[in-house]
């Protein structure tokens, strides 16, 4: 009889397990907060925003992909006047 409510209890028990996991942690916060920052991170985070804009304004510009398939497609046909019938 014991060992019958002692597999009882386990059994419950593992099926419960799962339920928990669902419940947030105390004093851990999932959602996104907005973060204060303080003055001097500011300004720095600001001189890494700057100093990003200015790189990537040195970047060229990319030129059109090679297209190895294109001396074998055919060119788009231009749509001809109206054809009434």
């Amino acid at each position: 009889m014991l060992r019958k409510s002692i597999l009882a209890g386990v059994a419950i028990a593992l099926l419960t397990v799962p339920a928990l996991a669902q419940f947030p942690m105390p004093g851990l916060s999932m959602k996104d907060q907005p973060k204060v920052l303080t003055p001097g991170e500011r300004a720095k985070q600001k001189a890494i925003d700057d100093a990003y804009k200015e790189a990537t304004k040195k970047i060229p510009d990319q030129q059109l992909a090679n297209d190895p398939w294109g001396g074998v497609r055919p060119s788009p046909s231009k749509p001809k006047g109206n054809h009434d019938n």
